[in-house]
């Protein structure tokens, strides 16, 4: 019983990441003339931040790598190590191939996100259309600008940016994107998810390969499996 509720804890740790719902939060006005330049020279810088990176992921078309990932509690103790296969093709495609410790799938066929758990025989199905503009992940997927208006980015290197949700409810409150420093190509190399439990999920990306197959971005329901359509 204590694997299985580990097992099925470890799919809802990767649909999380997937399906968290986030929202746009506005900044609070204020009528102090002196309180309003720090919140202006802050915006400038952010968006700043945010042009730049929009403009590095803009030369990653698409990419396939092994992954090797981690899981901390909010004290730092590691909960779970994993391993699997991450490829992405723009725009709006991605396929999430977990092999270990658990088997799971996550496929984004460019219009519907479906997370297939083999150990419950289950897949659920989201819309990409919302799941896109609220998950902040799906941001490297896709060139639309429009969907940065929820995030505030800051430059911690030269190769690491933070991008953080804007709504302090969020439950994914932050993604840190590490890239190799690579001066022919853009690759990303890692990337750090904080949610709103204070538990960390820190990616590492190794084996980049060419282009993906496109049949990795299709999904098709594997019989006797239960649907569970959220769209």
């Amino acid at each position: 019983m204590l694997r299985k509720m580990k097992l099925i804890k470890s799919a809802a740790v990767m649909a999380t990441l997937f399906t968290s719902v986030l929202s746009t939060s506005s900044l609070a006005a204020t009528n102090d003339k002196t309180e309003m330049v720090k919140p202006n020279v802050v915006t400038q810088e952010i968006e700043h931040n945010k042009a730049a990176l929009m403009a590095k992921l803009a030369k990653i078309e698409f990419f396939s790598a092994e992954f090797s990932q981690k899981i901390f509690d909010e004290a730092g103790n590691e909960l779970q190590q994993g391993s699997g296969v991450l490829s992405v093709s723009k725009p709006n495609l991605v396929n999430w191939q977990t092999m270990m410790p658990d088997e799971s799938l996550i496929v984004s066929d460019g219009s519907n996100l479906w997370f297939y758990d083999p150990f419950v025989e289950q897949v659920s199905v989201y819309s990409l259309a919302n799941a896109i503009a609220n998950t902040p992940i799906l941001l490297i997927t896709s060139n639309d600008a429009n969907l940065w208006q929820d995030y505030n980015v800051s430059q911690l290197t030269d190769n690491r940016y933070l991008i953080s949700a804007k709504n302090d409810n969020a439950r994914v409150k932050s993604l840190e994107l590490t890239f190799a420093e690579n001066v022919n190509n853009v690759e990303l190399s890692a990337f750090n998810i904080l949610d709103a439990t204070g538990q960390l999920s820190v990616i590492t990306l190794s084996n980049h390969d060419e282009k993906p197959d496109t049949s990795l971005f299709t999904f098709t329901v594997p019989e006797g499996v239960y649907l569970d359509d959220q769209r």
